[in-house]
């Protein structure tokens, strides 16, 4: 029998990988196999597949967004494979609470989603776009392990009641020194010692990062957009590029509704006939966006409807006056959208923040995409 197309679906591993085949003209998935996780081993495979589905045969491969981000991606469509990478929470799941989950039914589900087009594929960044979202998001790490580390030192001083008397808050300079003058005995003197050697340390990381980003937020390809988005209140440069880089192309949404839903800032929905049940938000798509949106929509819920700082001001300055307009104009919306949520309807604050934070979704999208009107 000749075979058009066949769907190789991968559950893919550290180690190993899972694979079978499917194709629409059986509609079911056959000549499982698990093979060590590289990628030659699947180029193997399809190899040896084309004797059961002909030489002629389009094979078109898909795994599931995980650990091995896009690397197996570029190896596989370098040797001239079609291969996809399937957004986990796109695609079609076994219903039913009762199910038995093993590798090679997840290679089964992949390949069937691939053979239906039930799920959405997920966006290939370039490469200057992925090495500066891994730069951020090393930041990011390091400016956690950091509040790590404060957290621990806080916790090591309260479990040996040394008790900071000062009027200032911690980690001022008073604190810095009172903790540096500390005199513990024995083996506690050398475990605080190590641990403000690790605050210091982290310290000044968090800086020069954040001035490294900065130049590469100067590079022509971000630099229009960062300096527009810079524009809305509680989004700076590093918030800026995150969102570009993490995003990519802003086109393929249809809508600012569609980019929305993209970052899991939607409500979700479990209606049935009469009964409607409304949810919080979905959660689904790329979580580093939504939690960045979500702590800039914390800067809407303070300061006067429709004044802008100083700070604001300097970030939009150089911008096209319909660039500014747009920006004030859902900064006004937005503060002013918070107040009545909580004030007047008496909303939750991190409800209104999350509302918040979606309708800046939509006002950032329409501003790269163009849509100031």
């Amino acid at each position: 029998m000749h075979y058009s197309t066949v769907y190789v679906g991968m559950d893919t591993h550290k180690e190993t990988f899972s694979l079978c085949c499917y194709t629409n003209e059986k509609e079911m998935a056959e000549y499982p196999q698990k093979v060590d996780g590289h990628y030659s081993k699947v180029l193997n495979y399809i190899e040896a597949m084309r004797f059961h589905y002909g030489d002629d045969a389009l094979f078109i491969c898909g795994y599931e967004a995980g650990c091995l981000g896009f690397t197996l991606y570029h190896q596989l469509t370098e040797h001239g494979v079609k291969c996809v990478i399937l957004a986990p929470t796109t695609m079609l799941q076994q219903k039913g609470r009762k199910k038995v989950k093993t590798d090679k039914r997840d290679a089964a589900l992949i390949a069937r989603c691939l053979a239906h087009h039930d799920y959405s594929p997920v966006h290939i960044p370039t490469e200057q776009d992925e090495q500066t979202k891994e730069f951020i998001r090393m930041r990011d790490d390091h400016k956690l392990a950091l509040k790590k580390v404060k957290q621990q030192i806080l916790s090591f001083c309260l479990r040996h009641n040394y008790r900071f008397d000062g009027t200032n808050n911690h980690w001022t300079q008073a604190h810095l020194k009172w903790l540096r003058t500390l005199k513990p005995e024995g083996l506690y003197a050398e475990i605080l010692k190590e641990y403000l050697l690790t605050y210091d340390n982290l310290t000044d990381k968090p800086d020069r990062l954040d001035k490294r980003i900065e130049e590469l937020a100067s590079d022509e390809t971000y630099q229009e957009d960062v300096q527009k988005l810079s524009c809305f209140i509680g989004v700076k440069t590093v918030t800026a590029l995150s969102v570009l880089t993490e995003v990519g192309d802003f086109k393929r949404f249809a809508s600012a509704q569609h980019f929305a839903s993209f970052i899991g800032l939607t409500p979700g929905e479990d209606s049935s006939a009469d009964n409607q049940n409304r949810l919080g938000i979905t959660k689904a798509g790329n979580s580093h966006v939504r939690s960045l949106l979500v702590e800039a929509a914390q800067s809407y819920t303070r300061g006067q409807i429709g004044f802008k700082s100083k700070a604001l001001k300097a970030r939009q300055d150089g911008n096209p006056p319909e660039v500014i307009a747009y920006a004030d104009k859902a900064n006004e919306r937005l503060r002013r959208k918070y107040y009545r949520m909580v004030l007047k309807n008496n909303k939750k604050a991190n409800v209104a923040k999350t509302a918040v934070a979606r309708e800046l979704a939509c006002f950032i999208w329409g501003m790269i995409t163009g849509s100031v009107a």
